[in-house]
């Protein structure tokens, strides 16, 4: 069963996504999270944009959250980060984990899609937002769904 079958994940799926998530955090006071919905209605960033602030990942103390978010009947996904991180990494950062989470997913390794792009976020998190020794996660890892 693949990422974009119902019940969206197998749970050794789920649990390698959210494993990805939990190791891209380890050296890293950022936060990450996945948000998968079967539609998107209208633009993937708006609804993107809609569940970063309903998943309160805009409150975290460094704003150095970043959301990857998939629709997965429409075909569209999108990744956003925060003020924080925005403020720091290249200007084409996002394009470059798109385009390769992208080339997964044409190949339909969704999964592999996601763990590639996750680590690559929590590569540069770790290089802007080190781990400091009271750091706390701030944000669930478990993948969140939607209708």
């Amino acid at each position: 069963m693949g990422l974009f079958d119902k019940p969206w994940f197998t749970i050794p799926q789920k649990e390698r996504v959210e494993a990805a998530i939990g190791q891209a955090e380890l050296n890293t006071s950022g936060e990450i999270r996945v948000h998968i919905e079967s539609h998107c209605p209208g633009d993937v960033l708006d609804c993107a944009a809609n569940w970063f602030d309903k998943l309160k990942m805009n409150q975290t103390q460094l704003r150095n959250g970043v959301l990857f978010y998939l629709a997965f009947k429409d075909k569209k996904f999108a990744i956003l980060g925060d003020s924080g991180i925005n403020e720091k990494v290249p200007d084409d950062f996002w394009n470059k984990i798109k385009e390769v989470m992208q080339s997964h997913f044409m190949q339909q390794q969704f999964v592999e899609g996601l763990e590639k792009g996750i680590l690559m976020a929590g590569e540069q998190l770790k290089m802007h937002f080190p781990y400091q020794s009271d750091d706390k996660n701030e944000l669930s890892d478990e993948i969140s769904f939607g209708k």
